[in-house]
């Protein structure tokens, strides 16, 4: 059972299906992960190739249908997404803006719950560290889940980091100030969360 501690410190048992997505413009990454006790599992990981699509319009709509098959087809009861990072290119994120967007309507019309995580914050929750690299959370990722990873981008690890992160979240935040300052300290502190 996923343990659950409410505002007064008690603690209830439930199982959960978080949904994860990276969003983007020319590919867009997304996962299912099944949280029951503490021991997740990633029931799917993939991506949605959108290059070759004639304008940003019919990008938006392939992500919608693609995000609402998704949901009915896993029924994930909640959606963790990473929040775009502000770059100096504003075209780029008012794109990136616009499919993020569209994921979380689709959230919105099966009545997810949706929470934003920041590139940054997913990537210590993962690997200790906020400057990590794609390919250092798909390790870690790897090392943490064992899964089969088919996709051939970054994208499919990073939907699947914002839903392990959300996982680590509201099973035992670790991001605040009383949490793990290293994954050494992590370890120890949570021996039966770490597989071999």
């Amino acid at each position: 059972m996923l343990v659950v501690c409410n505002t007064d410190g008690e603690r209830r048992d439930m199982k959960t299906r978080i949904m994860g997505i990276d969003p983007g413009t020319n590919v867009l990454g997304y996962s299912i992960l099944d949280c029951d006790g503490n021991r997740p599992t990633v029931v799917m990981i993939g991506v949605l190739e959108l290059k070759g699509l004639p304008d940003h319009y019919a990008k938006l709509k392939k992500i919608y249908d693609r995000i609402m098959s998704i949901i009915d087809e896993f029924a994930p009861q909640q959606l963790a997404i990473e929040a775009p990072f502000f770059g100096k290119n504003v075209q780029s994120m008012l794109k990136l803006g616009r499919a993020q967007g569209v994921c979380m309507a689709a959230a919105v019309a099966h009545d997810m719950p949706i929470t934003e995580y920041a590139p940054l914050r997913i990537k210590q929750a993962i690997t200790g560290h906020g400057d990590a690299s794609k390919e250092q959370v798909a390790t870690m990722l790897q090392r943490m889940l064992h899964f089969d990873n088919t996709a051939k981008y970054l994208d499919a690890t990073d939907a699947l980091a914002a839903a392990y992160c959300h996982f680590l979240q509201i099973t035992a935040p670790i991001m605040t100030d009383k949490g793990a300052r290293s994954w050494k300290e992590f370890i120890a502190k949570n021996p039966d969360r770490i597989t071999k």
